[in-house]
């Protein structure tokens, strides 16, 4: 009989470390996935007219404004942990000049660093690519 208890006792012992060492572990990997985010987006402009680029710096959630270009990033991942890593930012961009507001923006949606093809930023005088998130 009391052989019983000790192995009752063994099981629960069992259980209660597992549940600890995975709540451990879900908690870690919840952290890890929100250090990823970032605060600040860098993007790269192309002026196809002069032929010049220039390294842009954009803090989340703020518009920048570029000549003609209101600029503003929403938010920005990077997966450097992962085997192929990958920079994602949602980021709107609207051009100034026009006066249309049924087109109010000329770019809204995601951009990746790796695949800027995915969804392409189309202007006639600028080009704009993702270059980093920190």
């Amino acid at each position: 009989m009391q052989l019983k208890k000790n192995i009752k006792v063994g099981n629960k012992l069992h259980l209660f470390l597992f549940i600890y060492l995975f709540s451990i572990f879900i908690t870690l990997k919840t952290s890890a996935e929100i250090n990823l985010d970032g605060n600040k987006t860098d993007i790269k402009i192309l002026d196809k007219i002069s032929s010049k680029n220039e390294l842009i710096k954009l803090v989340n959630n703020e518009e920048f404004i570029y000549k003609d270009l209101a600029i503003k990033s929403i938010k920005c991942t990077d997966s450097k942990f992962d085997d192929n890593p990958e920079v994602k930012a949602y980021i709107q961009v609207r051009d100034l000049t026009k006066k249309d507001r049924n087109n109010v923006f000329v770019f809204n949606g995601w951009m990746f660093s790796s695949s800027p093809s995915i969804a392409p930023f189309d202007h006639p005088v600028y080009d704009i690519w993702l270059v980093g998130c920190y």
